[in-house]
């Protein structure tokens, strides 16, 4: 069963959350109807919960701002796509390029940032799946944003 927040956003009401195709299917269907271009299932309880993991489709058309987390680590596996995981300096000078794929792709599947690395997604599928695990609560305060101009 899933509880619907909002276009982007749904959570697993289920005591024990079971992710089958069907729930990535919805997602993705989801995310390409988005004008967002996302969507996510949340299978922790809510904002609160200390821990959150998520499912998450971003389109290629969905931008990833540069950001970075005051005060906690993000990790993010990636199920189906292909992206570059961009990490900038403070100038906004990307640093380092990373190439993600799946488990069988040959390229990274898995990565751990910690707080205040600033990073990006450039999504280069036509949609990106990914399991991302991250600690709670969630306050959008502590996620701050860089307008940064990609220099390679």
């Amino acid at each position: 069963m899933i509880k619907k927040i909002n276009n982007e956003i749904f959570y697993s009401n289920q005591k024990l959350p079971i992710i089958k195709k069907k729930q990535i299917d919805f997602l993705i269907k989801k995310a390409l109807k988005n004008k967002s271009q996302k969507s996510r299932l949340c299978t922790h309880k809510n904002e609160k919960d200390k821990l959150h993991e998520m499912f998450v489709v971003h389109t290629k058309d969905y931008s990833v701002r540069p950001h970075y987390h005051l005060n906690k680590s993000e990790s993010l596996y990636v199920l189906h796509g292909s992206a570059n995981l961009l990490i900038f300096n403070n100038s906004g000078k990307i640093i380092k390029k990373i190439q993600l794929g799946t488990l069988n792709s040959g390229k990274t599947f898995y990565y751990r940032i910690h707080q205040k690395v600033i990073h990006s997604l450039e999504i280069k599928s036509r949609y990106l799946v990914f399991h991302e695990v991250t600690t709670g609560p969630f306050k959008k305060k502590y996620t701050v944003y860089k307008n940064l101009k990609a220099k390679f």
